[in-house]
């Protein structure tokens, strides 16, 4: 049996076990790095650390930090407050506002991952207070940082869009954009249809509702008649360390989206000034992160990079493109882009699917602004699994939820797609021949 195959049945039996067994699947995939690794690739350990995600690590860890002490010092519960006011209480819009916002995001330049990083506490704060469902919200990010991820000035567009000029192919800059669009903005009406959306029609609830129930920002008991504007100007009020916070948070935003400084870095700078300005208040913030996702993530993303230096995941590819039929090849090779990006970095997948399809894009057998289309779209809209960078902060700022079952329903709601996205996009920009 050849490593690959060694190597491929190894991973089924990871997800085997952490199924079958209360084992966190990071650790599994650790001690299958290490014996896969040394033992039938061949390699040495500075090759499989090679593989460890230190920047996904260094993210996780610092945005789950930062938004901690947010919590603990009542910047999260504030901005939802503001929120909700901001659309006059009507908490079905509040899930499109984060969608939106997700994507004008990535659609100016931001990363996806760093779009989501800033969103994605926000909108899962919104979702424990305001009795949302966090999967509606936490897909609502993700999606709508994909919908936006493929203009022209976008990341995931650049790195496309050179590809293409430089094989000769025909410009796929806009219908790339479209696809990437309309694609995740269907995604995200299914997702709201099915996980509450529908509910919340006719909901509304008011910025004063925390003080209703107990003590919320020194505002007691129950709220009525004349004192109700005087409450919501209180709960309204931030407090030093708030403003300091949000501060925090428009520098994260600005060195992420602006500078393209490294979330992880500028998150933890931030969350330790904040630490220093108000020790009392970060008291606990560092139990906060969410070591068992961190664990989780770095893992399987360790053991997907052995798997990329004993040439497992390259072998794949070769094998499929030099099927012979462009259409099959077409869609086998938006399975692997879908299946490989599930796991692993989906900016690493683009650079390295497209150039796999552009020997038989070349002989002109199959529209190749269509294919270009379909595989961009495979390899990014499956980002909502918790493997990967978006998936995994949606995971880690979930709040009061069973994370290991909000971790299952992120890994089946992540296999629908990875089955689903490139038939449907291999069906409507491939197949018809249009593109």
């Amino acid at each position: 049996m050849s490593p690959e195959i060694i190597s491929i049945l190894v991973l089924v039996a990871m997800f085997v076990v952490a199924t079958l067994l209360p084992v966190n699947m990071g650790a599994i995939a650790f001690a299958a790095a290490f014996l896969v690794g040394v033992y039938v690739a061949d390699l040495s350990a500075d090759d499989i650390f090679a593989g460890f995600p230190g920047d996904l690590f260094l993210t996780l860890v610092g945005i789950t930090y930062l938004f901690a002490i947010a919590q603990n010092n009542g910047t999260v519960d504030w901005l939802v407050r503001l929120a909700v006011r901001g659309v006059r209480g009507r908490i079905i819009a509040i899930p499109w506002i984060m969608f939106g916002v997700a994507a004008v995001l990535t659609a100016i330049g931001a990363v996806s991952p760093a779009a989501v990083a800033i969103i994605a506490p926000i909108a899962l704060g919104f979702a424990a207070q305001h009795r949302t469902n966090p999967l509606l919200m936490g897909l609502m990010v993700v999606h709508g940082a994909q919908a936006g991820g493929f203009s022209p000035i976008s990341v995931y567009g650049g790195i496309v869009n050179q590809v293409v000029e430089r094989a000769g192919l025909p410009d796929s800059t806009i219908a790339i954009f479209l696809s990437s669009l309309a694609f995740n903005t269907l995604v995200a009406v299914i997702i709201f249809v099915l996980f509450g959306g529908r509910e919340l029609l006719g909901r509304r609830e008011s910025v004063d509702r925390p003080a209703q129930e107990g003590v919320r920002d020194g505002v007691q008991g129950e709220v009525q008649g004349g004192e109700r504007g005087t409450a919501q100007a209180t709960l309204l009020r931030p407090t030093r360390d708030q403003i300091l916070t949000v501060v925090g948070l428009l520098v994260l935003g600005v060195g992420a989206l602006v500078f393209e400084l490294e979330v992880g870095f500028v998150s933890i700078t931030v969350a330790v000034l904040l630490a220093i300005i108000s020790p009392t208040v970060q008291k606990g913030a560092v139990d906060k992160i969410s070591w068992s996702t961190v664990l989780l993530i770095t893992g399987v993303v360790t053991y997907v990079g052995v798997l990329e230096k004993m040439g497992t995941i390259k072998s794949v590819g070769e094998g499929v493109a030099h099927i012979g039929a462009p259409l099959i090849t077409a869609l086998l090779l938006c399975y692997i882009g879908a299946i490989v990006s599930a796991f692993a970095s989906s900016v690493g997948v683009l650079g390295s699917t497209i150039p796999l399809a552009v020997p038989f894009l070349l002989m002109g057998e199959v529209g190749a602004v269509g294919v270009i289309a379909a595989l961009a779209v495979s390899s990014t809209i499956v980002d909502c699994s918790p493997f990967s960078t978006n998936g995994a902060l949606v995971l880690a700022n979930a709040q009061g939820v069973d994370r290991d079952a909000f971790f299952r329903k992120l890994v089946a709601y992540g296999a629908v797609i990875v089955v689903v996205a490139p038939l449907v996009t291999w069906l409507v920009l491939v197949l018809p021949g249009w593109l």
